[in-house]
This record gives structure tokens, C-alpha cells and sequence, in this order.
């Protein structure tokens, strides 16, 4: 029997969440990476082993780098995520012969090969469309009254995107600026396409149908999918990044919402010791600033169809970097000129920079007057967002050097943020219990960016082996290690001997997990079976990265794992 859609309880009853990168499932019938069709089959294996959340990685779609956190739109969604084998377009035996020339068996084993993945979809989706055109183009039955329908009701940003991806097309490249004058921003490369001769000009046109007709497919498979997930008990995360591509369809389209001088990112951060520009200057994430004052006088309306479109597949998002919306740290270069900039002195580089370095905004954290003014702006802009959203429906993503404000005011807007057992300490250095985590907050123990959790305790465990041997050479990193894996393995109720595998206290820290007082404990789902999986390497860009999948057979294989894990669900009261 179908359920009814999941509300907001004002965090009264405590939930199980598990994590999965959608690209990382497999499904009965995917072609080389997770889709809406496995998706569905991990909704219901999750609500079977007690799961009430399934949190997801950014799905809109995704430029040269795969990462989903650099998507090309704030909207569109990634094409790669439809299920082709479920369109009504396309026959089996079509499926068949394109995916037979791209050795789909092959791309099914290991991890996702997104070059030939992409090229696969794409031939797929513009069969389908052909198909579409030729039984459905007239536009009398009920798909393409349908698909009419969807053009003109997402016309804000569709017909933006698809002249987006059209010049993408004819470029190669979403560089926006590499492309010729005429066509380097929405407006222009309108004129240009009305000026063409009338055969061209209906070609193009064509093609703008196309890409329209992909994101009609994905927008209508995710709001099914949506669907699904509330009749078996589960409510989907997505995941909103704090910032937009620079080479995306928002800034071509529509950039003066953006300050295209600033390049944002993160401050300089002494940990990466094998990264001296982080140490020196910093991340350099490569996206504009936002014009807040443009947002404010078109009431947001940019954010709030954001807000709307993800709403529709999903019932509730996290806000990647929500530090953001308080003050973000942004550069006078864009990431390209990286390396230009690292051997210079301070003075040296504003040389280069209109007298500007890398610096907060609006402000640093340095006075109380400058603390209240972020906290102010960082409030009054979610709270917008929550006026679109609706209760419940935000989660802050709080994690890094956090302003003594900011966790205070997302409590005081109920937006649950992140404690992440091992970056939550006492004075005294014992780690913060899990039974004093303010209901309104996420317990996770690391996100897609870090080691999983496996991996994490056997670097301290391989530590404290090689010690034995070089007890003066590694008796400072062996201290370490004893130290960290002892207070987490405390805080989890753990007493353990000097080396322990990670088999022996992985259930308990799971539990100690789901006994907290957090509203969601959030298992990544390598965390969950225990695996050294990575999904991204931060900085890493290539072939490698955003790229990893589950174990073929894992359901199988982890069985008796997953029931342990339901059994912690249900005695915790999850």
C-alpha cells in the first residue's frame, strides 16, 4: 500500500540515512552507470534494511570534468541519469544494436568509463528522439501534447539551457568565452540564430528541440522516481552546490547575477601538506560571486526556481558549503592562472589583480560589526530559500573553519547541520558524545570527499604496526594514531588493545553512530559496507575521479553485513 509523502515532525523522530554517488549503482539494466532505473532498486533495497533517507550527489548535468559539484546548469539535469531502457521511444532491440557498437557488457564491469558512457547515452537519446519526432511530431497524441506542455511551462530556463547546449555543440567545448563574439552570451547567439537562412535556422532549431526533449525525459523520470521513494517510506536528498559553473548556461544566459571578477573558494589551510598554493593562498574553485543585490530585486527569483526544480525529484536538499550564503572567500584570478600567481609575494600578485588579493566576502570575521553583518546577509538569504522550500526541506552542509555565528543561526532557521564525530571535541580534547548532538543536526562519519572510514582506521592501525619496528622514527605519528582511533573507538563505547582490524569495531561505531541524538545519521554507503571505495580525490581532475561503483553483487555479498546494520536501526530506535 502506498505511503503517504514523508512531512516534517520538527526532527521528533529520529531517522537512518545512507549515502550512494547515483553513478556508483548498478542496475539490473544500466549501461555503464547508475541511473533512475537503479536508483529504484536501491530505494527499495534501503527501505527493506530500514533506511528512511537516500542522500544523493548533485545530479544536474555535468561538463568535460564529470564532477557534480561543476555542473553547466543549475537545473538541467545530468542525461546520463535517464534510464534509456525505460523510454517509450526506444525499442529493445534498438537499445541493443547502439549499445552492442559501444561494448556496453564491458562498460557494466569496473568503474564508469564516462567518455564512452556519454557517447552511448547521447546516440540512445537522439534515436529516441528521432522516434519521438517521427510518430509524435505533429503533436496530436498525448506525449506530445505532453512535451509541449513541459517546453512551455520551463521556458524560464529551457530555452536558455538549450541554446546553451547547442553552441556547446557546435564549439566543442562549453567555454563560452573561446567561442566567436557573435554568439558569447544568450542574447547575442539569439540574433545570430534568427539572422540564418530559414533551411539552417530550422535545423538549429531541430537541435534545440532535442535537448529540450532529453530534459523532458529526465525531469519526468526523477518526479517518478520521487514518487516511488515516498510509497516505500523513503525520502530522497539531493544537493545543491553553493555556487555555479562559470562555463555554465546560468552565466552565459543570464550574467549579470554574477560578479565575474571574484572566483570563489576556500581560504589557505595548512593541512594539505601536499598542496603548497593551498597552503599559500588557498582553494580556487573557479565560480563567480554572486551580484546579491541583482538577486534581491527580482525577489530571488533565480534561487527559488532552483529551489522548485529540485524539489520536484527530491524531498528534501542539502545546501553544499552553506558557509557560503554567510561570507565565501573568493580570488581576483580564475584557477587557470593558478600557477602564475604561486611564486609570488603578496605585493607582487596585486600588482597583477587591480590592487585586489584573495579575501572574504563581503566581509572577514574580524570585527563583532563585520561577524553581525555576515550572519545577518547568511540568514535573511536562507530564509528565503526556506520560504520557497518549505519546512524541513533544507540541510546545511557546515563543515571546514566554521564562524562562531553560523551554527547558532541555522538552529534558529531549524536547517539541521553536520557533526561528523572525529571534527567534534571538547577542551579537553575528548570527542563530543553523540547523546549531546542537537536534534536538528546530520551524524555523519565523512563525506565523498575523505577516506572512508575503513580506510581511515587502518592508516592508524599501519601506523602503529610500523612503529614497532621504528619506534624512534614514527613514535610521533604512532601517538597520533593511538590517540585518534582511541577517541573515536571511545566515543563509540569502545575499549580496544593497541592494534584492532577495523572488522572487530566496525558495527560498533555504526551504533554509536545511529545512537546519537541527530535527527539523520548518514552512513556513506562505503562506510556502511565497510569497503575503502573512494569516490573523489579533492583537486584530482581526470578519468579516475567521480568515477567509482559498488561491487558487482554487493547486495549478495554485504547480506549478512545489511542485516546486522538493520538490526543496529531497529535496537536504536530508528
Amino acid at each position: 500500500m502506498a505511503m503517504k509523502e514523508p512531512t516534517h515532525d520538527g526532527f521528533e523522530n529520529r531517522v537512518a540515512g545512507v549515502l550512494v554517488p547515483l553513478f556508483a549503482l548498478r542496475g539490473a539494466n544500466d549501461l555503464g552507470c547508475g541511473d533512475t532505473g537503479a536508483l529504484c532498486e536501491f530505494i527499495s533495497w534501503a527501505a527493506d534494511a530500514g533506511f528512511r533517507v537516500v542522500q544523493l550527489l548533485p545530479v544536474n548535468e555535468t561538463g568535460a570534468d564529470n564532477s557534480p559539484y561543476n555542473a553547466i546548469s543549475s537545473v538541467a539535469i545530468e542525461p546520463t541519469t535517464i534510464d534509456v531502457t525505460a523510454l517509450d521511444d526506444l525499442q529493445p532491440e534498438e537499445i541493443e544494436s547502439v549499445a552492442g557498437r559501444h561494448r556496453a557488457g564491458e562498460l557494466r564491469q569496473g568503474p564508469v568509463n564516462w567518455r564512452t558512457v556519454k557517447a552511448l547515452k547521447r546516440g540512445l537519446l537522439r534515436l529516441a528522439f528521432a522516434n519521438f519526432s517521427r510518430r509524435s511530431g505533429a503533436g496530436k497524441d498525448g506525449r506530445a501534447r505532453s512535451f509541449t506542455a513541459f517546453t512551455e511551462e520551463e521556458a524560464a530556463w529551457l530555452d536558455g539551457y538549450a541554446l546553451f547546449r547547442l553552441m556547446m555543440e557546435l564549439h566543442g567545448s562549453e567555454k563560452w568565452d573561446a567561442w566567436p563574439e557573435k554568439v558569447r552570451n544568450a542574447a547575442s547567439a539569439g540574433r545570430w540564430l534568427k539572422a540564418l537562412p530559414p533551411e539552417k535556422r530550422t535545423e538549429l532549431e531541430q537541435e534545440l528541440l532535442h535537448f529540450k526533449y532529453v530534459q523532458w525525459l529526465a525531469f519526468t523520470q526523477w518526479r517518478e522516481v520521487r514518487a516511488y521513494a515516498t510509497a516505500h517510506g523513503v525520502q530522497l536528498m539531493g544537493d545543491v552546490p553553493i555556487g555555479v559553473n562559470y562555463y555554465s548556461a546560468d552565466v552565459w544566459s543570464a550574467p549579470d547575477l554574477f560578479d565575474l571578477r571574484w572566483s570563489c573558494g576556500a581560504p589557505p589551510e595548512p593541512a594539505f601538506l601536499d598542496d603548497e598554493f593551498i597552503q599559500n593562498w588557498g582553494q580556487n574553485w573557479g565560480v563567480p560571486l554572486y551580484r546579491w543585490s541583482r538577486h534581491r530585486a527580482t525577489d530571488f527569483k533565480w534561487w527559488r526556481q532552483r529551489v522548485r526544480k529540485i524539489r520536484e525529484g527530491f524531498h528534501i536538499f542539502r545546501i553544499d558549503h552553506v558557509l557560503g550564503f554567510f561570507r565565501i572567500y573568493a580570488f581576483p584570478w580564475r584557477p587557470e592562472r593558478n600557477a602564475e600567481f604561486f611564486p609570488l609575494a603578496k605585493d607582487e600578485a596585486k600588482e597583477r589583480t587591480r590592487g585586489e588579493l584573495p579575501r572574504f566576502h563581503d566581509y572577514a570575521d574580524d570585527t563583532p560589526a563585520h561577524c553581525d553583518a555576515n550572519r545577518a546577509q547568511g540568514e535573511a538569504l536562507l530564509a528565503e530559500l526556506q520560504d520557497e522550500a518549505g519546512a524541513g526541506a533544507l540541510v546545511g552542509e557546515d563543515l571546514g573553519t566554521v564562524p562562531d555565528y553560523v551554527r547558532p543561526s541555522l538552529l534558529s532557521l531549524d536547517i539541521p547541520g553536520f557533526k561528523v564525530p572525529l571534527w567534534e571535541a571538547e577542551a579537553d580534547m575528548r570527542l563530543t558524545p553523540g547523546d549531546q548532538y542537537p536534534r536538528c543536526s546530520v551524524a555523519t562519519f565523512a563525506t565523498h570527499d575523505h577516506d572512508p572510514l575503513s580506510v581511515t582506521w587502518e592508516k592508524w592501525m599501519s601506523v602503529i604496526r610500523a612503529a614497532l619496528n621504528e619506534p624512534e622514527r614514527l613514535g610521533a605519528a604512532r601517538n597520533v594514531a593511538w590517540r585518534e582511533s582511541r577517541r573515536l573507538a571511545a566515543w563509540a563505547g569502545v575499549e580496544v588493545p593497541c592494534i584492532t582490524p577495523f572488522e572487530d569495531v566496525h558495527e560498533r561505531l555504526l551504533a554509536g553512530l545511529f545512537r546519537s541524538n541527530s535527527w539523520l545519521a548518514a552512513v556513506m554507503i562505503t562506510d556502511l559496507l565497510g569497503i575503502g571505495l573512494r569516490f573523489n580525490v579533492p583537486g584530482s581532475v581526470g578519468d579516475g575521479n567521480w568515477s567509482a561503483r559498488l561491487p558487482e553483487g554487493w547486495q549478495v555479498s554485504f547480506r549478512d553485513k545489511v542485516r546486522s546494520v538493520s538490526r543496529l536501526i531497529r535496537e536504536t530506535g530508528r
